[in-house]
């Protein structure tokens, strides 16, 4: 599917925008904050906002989401080896957990109390040696490091994922299996380990009921389909093209959409059979992550491109609704589970980036350092 026109649109290279710009941007996201945000029509809205560095432009205390104190980012610091906790507000850092070498993907549970890091063990997917091992739980209340989840012989523990009964996935690289952990608050080791097929299998999605599981693997060029808690269904594969690897599940379960990094593409197949349905071009951009956006996953996907350093919003038919420039290259990004905000962690500046989904422009951002990677949005307490 080729792209659809932009609109307004500001591409990377363009002039930096001036500051009254993200000031505008803010104050227009704080209205929508702290509620349901609806969905606005293809091309509708700003469009898209130049990418200058949001270092000096953080959320307003005013302006941040309401409730009894300020929303709090936990974001993996790769390279700096440890969870950092910010206040999105002012981005001042209020705790750090230390962590063992080169932490890269974390989950949460549903009430955002515990974190869930796998332990890779090496800074780039393609660097050699052993890797991690174990799987780190982090009390986000406390911000503490509480205890580690065997993996056993298993190693390079990459993508991560729960479902809705809190039960943890994680994807060990070397081996191509994929680890359950049923009672991950006091699980020793996995509960059971699943056979994938593929080679260098990255990153996983899992379906809401925890029955269906995806893993991508960028040496294999495959997607594979794996049925976690039957334990004679064999995995069932198919390429969408070369180096698949960011993916997620659409709204309803029905479409898993992949970012095929050997072509660019972002590939729309049957969650049931693996049959491509759609694609969307990003023009010789190199799609790392996709999400799915918006108060319960029903509106956006959000592509993180690491060469055109942009983020696209697209809508789940692969039509594209806005692309936004960036002043890095964004790897990680997580979403406010209330209001139309997502925050882009970006490898090369040390910056997390806010983006307002609704402006669809970015609105301010804060240093952190350390190559930030996965990160958990803690939204504050809502008041009485």
């Amino acid at each position: 599917m080729k792209p659809a026109p932009e609109t307004q649109a500001a591409r990377p290279g363009s002039s930096r925008p001036a500051r009254r710009t993200l000031v505008g941007g803010l104050a227009a996201s704080a209205a929508a904050l702290g509620g349901a945000w609806p969905a606005r029509a293809e091309g509708s809205g700003s469009g898209v906002s130049a990418g200058a560095s949001p270092g000096a432009f953080p959320l307003a205390p005013q302006q941040a989401p309401r409730g009894g104190g300020a929303d709090v980012l936990a974001v993996v610091q790769k390279s700096g080896h440890a969870l950092a906790f910010h206040d999105t507000a002012s981005g001042r850092l209020l705790a750090r957990v230390p962590l063992e070498r080169y932490p890269h993907e974390m989950v949460a549970d549903s009430r955002r109390r515990y974190a869930y890091i796998g332990h890779y063990g090496v800074r780039m997917s393609g660097d050699l040696g052993r890797g991690g091992w174990g799987v780190w739980v982090v009390d986000l209340r406390a911000r503490r490091l509480v205890r580690t989840l065997g993996t056993g012989p298993f190693r390079r523990v990459h993508g991560m994922a729960t479902d809705r009964h809190d039960r943890v996935y994680a994807r060990a690289e070397t081996d191509a299996v994929l680890l359950g952990y049923d009672e991950p608050r006091t699980a020793t080791a996995p509960s059971r380990v699943v056979p994938t097929g593929g080679a260098k299998t990255h990153l996983c999605a899992v379906d809401r009921d925890g029955e269906r599981a995806y893993v991508t693997g960028l040496d294999s060029h495959t997607v594979s389909l794996v049925r976690p808690h039957d334990p004679v269904a064999l995995p069932v594969t198919a390429s969408p093209g070369p180096r698949p690897e960011g993916c997620c599940l659409g709204p309803d379960g029905r479409i898993l959409y992949v970012g095929v990094r050997g072509s660019g593409m972002v590939v729309a197949m049957d969650a049931d059979t693996l049959a491509v349905t759609g694609n969307y071009d990003t023009g010789g951009g190199d799609p790392l992550r996709i999400y799915a956006a918006g108060p319960a996953a029903t509106e956006l996907l959000l592509v993180t491109d690491i060469t055109q350093r942009t983020v696209t919003l697209l809508d789940t038919t692969l039509r594209r609704v806005a692309t936004i420039p960036l002043a890095g290259v964004p790897s990680a990004v997580s979403l406010h589970p209330h209001a139309p905000l997502a925050y882009v962690s970006e490898l090369d500046t040390g910056q997390v980036t806010v983006l307002d989904l609704e402006q669809r422009c970015v609105i301010g951002g804060f240093a952190v350092g350390g190559e930030p990677d996965s990160s958990i949005l803690l939204p504050a307490p809502v008041r009485s």
